[in-house]
C-alpha cells in the first residue's frame, strides 16, 4: 500500500513561501539499495551492495527472484566498495545487454557487461559475464562507481580519486590514471579490447595520457546523470572535510578539470603538485558546507533535474541530498545563478541514491531504509488552518507559541521548528496533553516553518512569525 511521508521544501524571495514536495512510499523490501534505473521500460531497477539487482513493477510490486545475483564475485565489505553501478544499453531491447560497476574480491574496480535470459526478461544470465575495463583501486574508499549512456550513446563511468584522505597520490589530476575522472567509451567497439575509444575523446593521441579519459580532477563522483531535455552532464562530487560540490556542463564539454585535489568546491585545498592555472578549472555551479548550512552534513548524493510531467511545479529543479543530514537539496535556476534550499531531514534513510523512470518521474532510497520512495509535489488544501484540525497562536508571537491540537482525531508526536535556511531551531515530542506550548523566547525575529508530525507519521508545515 502507497502512503506518503510530507516533507516541505521552501524557496525564498524575499521570505516569500513558493514550493513544497511529498515523498510517496513506493516499493520496500530492500537491502542496501545504492543505485535505481530504467531499462527503457516500466520497471525499476534496484542495485543492492552485495551484488544483487532487483525488479520493481509499475505497481510498485518487487519480483521474488532477483533480477541479477553476483554476490560471490563482490566484495562484501559494506562501506563505498560492493555492486556500485548498472547501465542499461541504449538497444537493450534488442540486444539485451546491460553494464555493471562493481569492486571485486581483490578491491578492484570491475566494469562488465552481461546479458539477460533468452527465455525470461525478468532474469539476467549470470553466465554471461564479459569485463571490459578493470583498474586497481589503492584503498577502499572513492570508489565512484556510477554508470550512465550519454545523449552520443557511449558509456560514462564515475571513477573516485582511490582514497585515503587529500588525495595523496595526487591522482585525480593526473592524466596518467584512471582514477578521479570521468571515463567515456565505446561498448559497441573493440578498438581498445572490449571496447572502443571514442575518436573524440579529449586526450586522444596524447601519449601523456589515457584514451578512457573524458574529465577530470574529481575527488569522489559517487552519482551523476544527464538532463534529459538540455542534455546536460550534472556530476555531484564528495568533498572532503568542508564543502560538497555539484558540477553542471554541456555534455559535449570535453577535457573538463573540476578542481580537485587543489580546489575543494570554489575554495583552494591544496596547491602542491599537478594544478594548473585556475582559469582553465571548471568549478561548481552550487556547493555547500557540512556545518555552516543548516544542520550537519558530510556527503552528497547526486541525483537528477526533474523532466517528468506528473509534477508541473517540480519542472526544472534538480534534487539531490545529504548522507548524514538525511535532507533532500534542490537547485532552482534564477537566471545564471542557482538557489539551494533543503528539505527538514528523513531521519534514519541515508540517502545514497536517486533514480529516474522511463517517464521522467524520480525516486530516491538510502542506506538506512528497505523503501523507494517517489517524489511528488505535495497536494495541499488552500487553507492551511484547517490542515490536522489545528490551532497555532498568537503568530506573530513574542515569547511562546501554542498549538491547539483538542480537535484533532490524531494525536501529535512532534513539533519541530525551522528557519529559513533550513537549520533546526527547536524540536519537542511525546506530548501528554493536546494543548503544546514551545518558547520562542530565545528566537530571533524573523519568519521560521513549524513542522507538526502526529503519531501516524504524517506532518504538516506551518509559517510562524517571531516579533
Amino acid at each position: 500500500m502507497k502512503y506518503s511521508v510530507l516533507v516541505f521544501v521552501f524557496f525564498f524571495c524575499s521570505f516569500s513561501y513558493a514550493q513544497d514536495i511529498e515523498l510517496q512510499v513506493f516499493a520496500t523490501g530492500f537491502t542496501n539499495p545504492i543505485n535505481i534505473k530504467n531499462a527503457g521500460d516500466d520497471r525499476l531497477f534496484v542495485v543492492e551492495q552485495s551484488g544483487l539487482i532487483q525488479i520493481i513493477n509499475s505497481d510498485g510490486s518487487r519480483n521474488n527472484a532477483p533480477f541479477l545475483n553476483i554476490n560471490p564475485i563482490v566484495i562484501n565489505g559494506g562501506g563505498e566498495r560492493g555492486l556500485l553501478g548498472l547501465a542499461f544499453h541504449p538497444n537493450y531491447s534488442s540486444n539485451g545487454y546491460f553494464y555493471v560497476n562493481y569492486i571485486n574480491n581483490s578491491g578492484n574496480t570491475v566494469i562488465s557487461r552481461f546479458s539477460r535470459s533468452a527465455t525470461d526478461p525478468n532474469l539476467a544470465d549470470n553466465t554471461t559475464e564479459l569485463q571490459l575495463l578493470t583498474y586497481d583501486q589503492p584503498f577502499s574508499n572513492h570508489n565512484g562507481g556510477d554508470m550512465a549512456f550519454g545523449p552520443d550513446g557511449y558509456l560514462y563511468i564515475s571513477s573516485g580519486d582511490g582514497g585515503s584522505g587529500g588525495d595523496p597520490g595526487d591522482r585525480a589530476q593526473s592524466l596518467t590514471t584512471l582514477l578521479g575522472k570521468m571515463l567515456r567509451i565505446d561498448v559497441d567497439g573493440t578498438s581498445n579490447g572490449n571496447y572502443g575509444i571514442p575518436a573524440d575523446n579529449p586526450f586522444v593521441g596524447n601519449s601523456a595520457a589515457l584514451d578512457e579519459i573524458w574529465a577530470y580532477g574529481l575527488r569522489n563522483p559517487w552519482k551523476f546523470s544527464f538532463d534529459r531535455t538540455t542534455n546536460d552532464l550534472w556530476i555531484a562530487d564528495v568533498g572532503q572535510n568542508i564543502r560538497e560540490e555539484i558540477n553542471m556542463v554541456a555534455s559535449t564539454v570535453a577535457g573538463a578539470n573540476y578542481g580537485w585535489r587543489c580546489y575543494e568546491g570554489n575554495s583552494v585545498f591544496n596547491q602542491n603538485g599537478l594544478c594548473p592555472a585556475m582559469n582553465t578549472m571548471t568549478f561548481p555551479v552550487a556547493q555547500y558546507t557540512h556545518n555552516n548550512d543548516g544542520l550537519a552534513k558530510c556527503s552528497i548524493t547526486g541525483g537528477y533535474r526533474y523532466r517528468g510531467t506528473a509534477q508541473p511545479n517540480l519542472v526544472g529543479l534538480y534534487f539531490f541530498a545529504d548522507y548524514c543530514s538525511d535532507e533532500i537539496g534542490i537547485l532552482e535556476q534564477s537566471g545564471n545563478n542557482w538557489n539551494m534550499t533543503f528539505t527538514a531531514p528523513f531521519t534514519g534513510n541515508g540517502w545514497t541514491t536517486f533514480g529516474e523512470d522511463i517517464n521522467g518521474e524520480i525516486y530516491i532510497t538510502g542506506l538506512g531504509s528497505d523503501t523507494v520512495y517517489k517524489i511528488v509535489q505535495a497536494n495541499l488544501s488552500v487553507d492551511e488552518n484547517n490542515m490536522f484540525n489545528l490551532k497555532l497562536f498568537p503568530n506573530p508571537t513574542k515569547n511562546q507559541i501554542t498549538i491547539d491540537a483538542s480537535n484533532s482525531s490524531i494525536a501529535i508526536q512532534s513539533v519541530t521548528i525551522f528557519d529559513v535556511q533550513g537549520k533546526l531551531i527547536s524540536s519537542n515530542s511525546n506530548f501528554d496533553t493536546p494543548l503544546i506550548n514551545i518558547s520562542t523566547k530565545n528566537f530571533t525575529s524573523g519568519l521560521y516553518f513549524v513542522q507538526i508530525t502526529n503519531v501516524e507519521g504524517y506532518s504538516t508545515i506551518k509559517k510562524l512569525i517571531k516579533d
